[in-house]
Formats: C-alpha cells, sequence, structure tokens
C-alpha cells in the first residue's frame, strides 16, 4: 500500500507543478506549446524557421536533451531566448525542469513558449508540464505505422505535423493510412502536412501559432 501511496503523491506533485507553470505562463500572457516527436523528426528546423518567421510574437525555447546543447545553439542563432535543459538518463521533460527553464526567461517580454521535450515517442506523452498546446510531428522516413504503434503521443495531441513531405515521391508511405489510424485515436487534431524544403504548411502553421495568441 505505501508503494501505490508514493507514486500517487509523486503524479500529485507533477500535476501540482503543471499547474503552477500554466497558471505562472498566463498571468504573464504566455501561452506554451509542447513539441513532442520521434529523434529526427525535424523539431529543431521546425522551430528555427518558426522563431524566423514570427518577428511579431515574441517567442522563446526551452529545449530538452538528454545530453549536448547543439539543438540550443542553432535556435539561438536565431535571436531568440533559448534555454538549454539537459535530463542526463532521463527520457521526458519534467514539471519541475520546466519551472525552473522558466526562472531563466523573462516572461514579461514573451508571448510564445516552445517546449521542444527529448525526442522519444513514448515516456513524454504521459506528462503534462503545464502547456497549452500540445504539437506531435511525424515524419515521412519515420513510416506510416506510427500512429497506430504509438497512439498515446498522438491522442493529446491539438495538431499534428507531417513532416518532411518532400520526400512522399521516394519513400513508400500511405498517407490515407495514417489518416485512418488518426480518426480512431484523435478527431479533433488536423493533420498539417510540413516541408522544409519546398515550405509547404508553413503559412498554415503560422497563422494556427498566432490564433492561439493571447490578447
Amino acid at each position: 500500500m505505501s508503494r501505490i501511496e508514493v507514486v500517487s503523491s509523486v503524479l500529485a506533485a507533477n500535476e501540482a507543478k503543471a499547474e503552477q507553470n500554466k497558471a505562472r505562463l498566463h498571468a504573464a500572457g504566455a501561452v506554451a506549446v509542447n513539441v513532442l516527436s520521434a529523434p529526427g523528426s525535424g523539431k529543431t528546423t521546425l522551430l528555427q524557421h518558426t522563431l524566423t518567421a514570427l518577428t511579431d510574437l515574441p517567442a522563446a525555447v526551452l529545449v530538452g536533451d538528454l545530453q549536448t546543447s547543439r539543438d540550443a545553439e542553432r535556435l539561438a542563432a536565431t535571436g531568440a531566448p533559448v534555454v538549454q535543459i539537459n535530463t542526463g538518463q532521463g527520457c521526458h521533460l519534467t514539471p519541475d525542469q520546466v519551472a525552473e527553464g522558466l526562472d531563466r526567461l523573462d516572461l514579461e517580454q514573451i508571448k510564445l513558449v516552445f517546449i521542444e521535450n527529448i525526442g522519444n515517442m513514448v515516456c513524454p506523452a504521459g506528462v503534462d508540464l503545464g502547456e497549452d498546446y500540445r504539437v506531435a510531428l511525424l515524419s515521412v522516413p519515420e513510416g506510416d505505422d506510427k500512429i497506430a504503434k504509438y497512439p498515446t503521443l498522438f491522442q493529446a495531441a491539438d495538431l499534428i505535423l507531417l513532416s518532411k513531405v518532400d520526400l512522399l515521391p521516394v519513400l513508400p508511405f500511405n498517407v490515407a493510412q495514417v489518416e485512418a489510424d488518426l480518426a480512431l485515436v484523435n478527431t479533433r487534431a488536423p493533420l498539417l502536412r510540413r516541408s522544409t524544403l519546398t515550405g509547404e504548411g508553413m503559412p498554415e502553421w503560422l497563422a494556427w501559432l498566432r490564433s492561439r495568441r493571447r490578447s
């Protein structure tokens, strides 16, 4: 019984911290977007282009990685505030780590906070960090079976980006299968095609972000 009580107390503490993060962001007039995917789906590249394009919406990024600051360095080159969070062996960010990251940002000057979660299709999906929205990426090279295999990642998403769609002509990827699998786990999240190479989907992505800003 004590074992169950310990687990319950940890979960409750995480939920409380997530609510504190959300309240803190709302008080500052900021919106948080948790970006999740497998490694290599294009989260950092997406955010690079997004930060460059969102000149009318001051944004910052909390970058989660097990090791190194390479992604953070790429994003900092855009001029946006970036905070690196290294988890060591942790496979996802925690609400406490996000709270510490927010401590290093001037939230009064920021309207949008991206949380680039650790590349993992399982661990981050069940952890609320205090975000307002979740965006899940699925890249064409990963294969068209990932929504069926990892439904938890996509069930709670508010938007799903199908990235690297410029590779559709050269890779065996069934978009119709992805749409059918998605219809079984999440009927409210739009599926938006995205290509960094061609720019497809970028205007729609930016419009989606701008429509979420707080007045």
